[in-house]
């Protein structure tokens, strides 16, 4: 992703909680000591909004219109007027629909509920930390909030996968409010977003209620982590014969839609950390996948980004559909080549067909995944009233 303007590390709710960062965390972040999630909040730039005018260029006279309104920064309004502004005060000039949402609206509910929800029976807000991003002077955010002990552990493994949310905003109304599932891999810094359905809250009308909204989101965060290591565990059974497959494995990931260079970077990833470079098996693959999108993907978050998580989290929760994926692409590419639109060579189809015996060894497996889902979708809706 594109480096963030500033990155806060936080740890802890506020200024009574003495919480630490994980071993893991703190050497993949080191600089200045952490701050509270609290103190991080109330630094963030807030948002007013004031009267927009137009100029007259016929009588060079300045006309105000009540149908904007310019959302602006107040503190830079005072810097700009006392003449040593650093940073722009304008973000954006909406129409008078747009509500404005600022940080202390949407995560000092946040607060309330990790003062009272608990794991273990330690308040959440004593073992969260994560970090908070800011792009275009202030005016994007985006950050990852986890809870340390919420997690999964995996065999062989000393640094957990360790759960919680991803969410952000923007005064710029393209980035409405936005949280969702998402996991940071302590073992390779690797991170695992869009774990839950985004939730989304848009800049227009009434806010909703976001105390219930929090509770409601943190629920679904803990039901993924009961259920992410089943997942998991199941997704390295699966492996796939790259010796018997018509394609490389940076091919799987182009075929899926990745661009090259993260498909280079996802392959390289997945062949040095699988026991044979020819059979990797579907977490592995995943993982490859999320690796790339860690640490080269070279756009920015948000829906350019998104787009690619979806594609690597169906490797490990849709399997199948991934195969299928595979397949129409591939056969896409065959038809591609073919003379005049002529049916693929029988090298191609005999190509084909090894795909489809990958397809149907994996059939067992896929149902014992879609058995899965349903549990969790089942519980998701409970736990969502």
């Amino acid at each position: 992703m594109k480096d963030p303007e500033t990155a806060t590390v936080f740890a802890g709710l506020d200024g009574r909680t003495d919480t630490e960062l994980p071993e893991w965390y703190a050497e993949q972040h080191g600089g200045p000591e952490p701050i509270s999630f609290s103190e991080a909040i109330r630094t963030l730039p807030q948002a007013v909004d004031t009267a927009v005018a137009y100029r007259n260029p016929y009588s060079d006279e300045w006309v105000e219109t009540e149908r904007f309104n310019a959302i602006v920064e107040p503190s830079r309004l005072q810097a700009e007027a006392d003449g040593d502004a650093e940073e722009e005060s304008l973000f954006h000039i909406p129409t008078d629909s747009y509500s404005i949402i600022n940080p202390v609206d949407v995560y000092g509910p946040l607060e309330e509920v990790l003062r009272e929800e608990t794991i273990d029976g330690t308040p959440l807000g004593e073992v969260m930390f994560g970090e908070i991003r800011r792009y275009r002077g202030g005016g994007e955010v985006h950050m990852d909030i986890m809870f340390d002990g919420l997690e999964v552990r995996l065999p062989g493994r000393s640094d957990p996968i360790t759960m919680g949310v991803t969410s952000g905003y923007d005064f710029f109304g393209e980035h409405a409010v936005y949280v969702e599932g998402f996991a940071q891999d302590g073992y390779c810094s690797n991170t695992m977003r869009s774990l839950t359905d985004k939730e989304v809250i848009k800049h227009i009308g009434d806010v909703r209620n976001f105390r219930t909204w929090w509770e409601e989101l943190l629920a679904q965060v803990e039901l993924v982590a009961d259920d992410l290591f089943e997942f998991i565990r199941d997704a390295q059974e699966i492996d796939l014969d790259f010796s018997e497959l018509p394609f490389t494995v940076t091919e799987f990931y182009t075929l899926l839609g990745f661009p090259d260079y993260l498909a280079e970077r996802a392959a390289g990833d997945a062949e040095a950390n699988a026991a044979s470079p020819f059979e990797i098996d579907m977490w592995t693959l995943h993982s490859g996948a999320t690796y790339a999108l860690t640490h080269f993907f070279q756009g920015k978050e948000g829906a350019s980004l998104d787009q690619y998580v979806r594609i690597a989290n169906d490797i490990l929760f849709n399997p199948e559909g991934t195969i299928e994926r595979v397949e129409q692409a591939y056969e896409q590419e065959l038809a591609a080549d073919g003379d005049d639109g002529s049916q693929a060579s029988l090298a191609g189809e005999r190509a084909l067909a090894s795909i489809e015996r990958v397809s149907d060894d994996l059939q067992e497996k896929v149902e014992q995944f879609e058995e899965r889902e349903d549990a969790l979708r089942e519980r998701f809706q409970e736990a969502m009233g």
